[in-house]
């Protein structure tokens, strides 16, 4: 179905529109000159359920489409339709001039317009100086935000009516776009933990960090000090502060520029862990204890340098690579030979699962097992239950 066919024809709506609210529905349908009926008569060409249908709206339009063969089509198509036929540029105008907030509101709420609108549309938005819930108004448009983009939603409604529900969708939000139109909300100002996950989120493009880093105060520089995307201007910036630097290095993705920018820095460099195999591998050659210390610990360290940092490794170079979740199973499966051992293997989330319910028969280690994140999830996964 498209708006064409129903052009200057009568439709009949049994219950209500979903998406559009009645007025703006009702004008919708007026600017394509599609007429709208109450009641059936000959010339009705289609029949559209809408929500809210009564018991006897279900039955009449059953009948109609049974034994009269009058065309039925549910109200989500024929709106999504009148949504894609919005010029955007006449919608954004016709709010502009009129500061009609209701109406503003009612397209704010409307599911079938496109997020690029939206996105246009939240910016119009005046949240009064006020909080996301503080008021009727802006619940109503906090909820149709959190609810357009929040996955699953299904699945934990009472989220979209709670401040935690944008720092929800600011932990989920992979691109850019989302995550400018949440930065730009006003009420923001009121949740200084919401804009600091906004700046450790590595989909805030270069910017938007350049505009939070000059309005930021020193929480704001420090969540984007751990943001491994961030930008090379605030790179630079954030290296001359001693208490950002460290941040930095340990955490912006490597190229190798910046990694001969940082080797000096070899404690901090060891922990990143963007480092590639090459890089590993020149931080080995420099035969020095502290930096093998560090690499033991990276958990994105590759199988090659497991094995080297194994090679004539004292107890407690050991130690770290069998607390280490990259090292492999068949590793650690040998270490358990040693009981000397036991604690870096309760506490890896990758030894294997036969091995932690030997762990955690022995009272030394029974708790690193209990709160392993690999065993946990497998308790889980089997839905068995802790051992007792």
């Amino acid at each position: 179905m498209n708006l064409e066919e129903i052009k200057r024809r009568k439709i009949l709506l049994f219950g209500k529109p979903r998406a559009f609210s009645q007025a703006e529905f009702d004008a919708q349908l007026a600017h394509h000159a599609i007429v709208l009926v109450t009641e059936y008569a000959e010339d009705v060409a289609y029949v559209v359920d809408g929500r809210m249908m009564t018991p006897y709206e279900q039955i009449k339009s059953d009948t109609l489409y049974e034994e009269q063969g009058v065309k039925a089509f549910s109200i989500d198509v024929l709106e999504r339709e009148l949504a894609k036929s919005i010029n955007e540029k006449t919608l954004l105008m016709s709010l502009k001039l009129s500061h009609d907030k209701e109406r503003l509101k009612s397209f704010l709420q409307n599911t079938m317009i496109p997020d690029t609108l939206f996105f246009q549309l939240i910016q119009m938005y005046d949240w009064k100086g006020e909080d996301f819930f503080e008021n009727d108004a802006n619940r109503d448009v906090s909820a149709a935000f959190i609810g357009r983009f929040y996955e699953n939603i299904e699945r934990n409604h009472n989220v979209q009516y709670a401040t935690t529900g944008f720092m929800h969708l600011v932990a989920q939000a992979k691109t850019s776009e989302l995550l400018n139109a949440i930065a730009a909300l006003e009420p923001l100002q009121f949740h200084p933990k919401i804009k600091t996950a906004i700046a450790m989120n590595v989909s805030l493009e270069a910017s938007t960090q350049m505009k939070f880093a000059q309005k930021g105060g020193e929480q704001i520089l420090e969540a984007l000090s751990l943001n491994s995307n961030l930008a090379e201007p605030l790179i630079e910036q954030f290296l001359l502060d001693e208490g950002l630097k460290y941040n930095v290095i340990r955490f912006v993705k490597l190229t190798e520029r910046l990694f001969e920018m940082f080797v000096r820095e070899y404690k901090e460099v060891a922990q990143n862990e963007s480092l590639t195999l090459q890089m590993q591998e020149e931080l080995l050659a420099m035969e020095d204890r502290e930096v093998e210390l560090f690499l033991a610990q990276n958990e994105k360290i590759a199988l090659s340098t497991v094995e080297k940092l194994l090679q004539n490794a004292g107890e407690a170079l050991a130690l770290h690579v069998y607390t280490n979740s990259a090292t492999p199973q068949n590793i650690l499966q040998e270490a358990y030979k040693n009981p000397v051992y036991h604690e870096a293997l309760a506490k890896n989330e990758n030894t294997p699962v036969e091995i932690l319910y030997q762990l955690q028969l022995d009272g030394r280690y029974e708790r690193f097992v209990k709160t392993n994140a690999g065993f946990g999830k497998h308790i889980q996964s089997e839905n068995i239950g802790w051992l007792v």
